[in-house]
């Protein structure tokens, strides 16, 4: 089945055992896929904006620090920095545009790659003692030598949610938004925090509208290295209060089914253009997949009426 948003169709085999095996990755390498990211995360590209067809072989002997992704289809992946010796490209692309242009597969390599290089990036040293991290297990393991300490890649849980008084849908947009962009509530999980308890917390902190925490069911979840979360989709009742504007939210307000449906149906690259009526998220996000199962559900309990 095909997923309806970026960074999931075609993971790689993650192929862990091999992380320990050093033999095993030297002798992958010259046959192996790389992709290249530059300090700022953009991939470099070939001149069409397609993903530049590196291999081990046209690069130094050995993958050395380069980061061991996985295997797909037999063929090792690794991600290694732009600056690596022997890189270069004619262009770079940013992961949100190469999720609406590359295949499935390459966007979710992509999407890997980059959320592993920015736990790189934020951690050098030890939360312990300060000292300097040494990654080890082809890039999935920092150690520090100085106390000991052994430091995981991190992903940050987020929920976000397709609110609904049973008739409306409610919807939210920051201010730095285009001015038709509205989009469902997100937030991150606290520490002891259940994720339903997290979707009813957002969801007051941010409208003010009261959730029934037992209502809420997950849908699914998507992988999101801007930079490294993981999104966690889920649909919940709330109370027909009235919304509110917070610190997060510049406005808030219930939808319509014909509202959303029209929503989803205008080009959501137009958000920032002159015209009537809301548009909705990227179809690159789950969130536009849980605003769509909210209207799907919505619009079966109306034919069954």
């Amino acid at each position: 089945m095909v997923s309806p948003f970026s960074f999931v169709d075609g993971a790689l085999d993650r192929a862990d055992h091999l992380r320990d095996d050093p033999a095993a990755l030297a002798a992958a390498w010259p046959s192996a896929g790389v992709i290249a990211l530059d300090a700022a995360g953009n991939a470099l590209a070939d001149a069409a904006s397609q993903l530049l067809p590196l291999d081990g072989a046209a690069l130094a002997d050995g993958p050395g620090a380069a980061v061991f992704l996985g295997q797909r289809e037999g063929r090792a992946w690794f991600f290694v920095d732009a600056d690596a010796p022997g890189v270069d490209a004619p262009a770079r692309i940013d992961l949100r545009r190469a999720a609406s242009r590359w295949p499935a597969w390459q966007a979710t390599l992509f999407a890997q790659a980059r959320a592993v290089q920015h736990w790189h990036q934020r951690h050098r040293y030890c939360a312990a003692c300060g000292g300097a991290l040494r990654f080890v297990r082809a890039g999935w393991l920092g150690t520090c030598d100085a106390c000991g300490s052994e430091h995981y890649p991190r992903t940050d849980q987020a929920i976000i949610a397709a609110i609904t008084d049973g008739e409306r849908l409610l919807l939210g947009r920051q201010s730095g938004w285009p001015a038709r962009r509205w989009s469902v509530v997100a937030g991150f999980v606290e520490p002891g925090e259940t994720l339903e308890q997290t979707v009813a917390r957002e969801v007051m902190e941010e409208t003010g509208v009261r959730v029934h925490v037992d209502s809420a069911r997950y849908l699914a979840s998507q992988p999101w290295p801007f930079p490294g979360s993981l999104m966690l989709g889920f649909i919940a009742r709330a109370e027909p209060d009235a919304p509110q504007a917070s610190e997060e939210l510049e406005d808030a307000r219930w939808f319509g089914a014909d509202e959303v449906r029209a929503g989803l149906e205008r080009d959501w690259r137009d958000a920032d253009a002159a015209g009537e009526g809301i548009v909705l998220s990227s179809p690159i996000s789950i969130a536009r997949h849980v605003i769509r199962a909210w209207l799907d559900e919505y619009d079966a309990a109306q034919r069954s009426q």
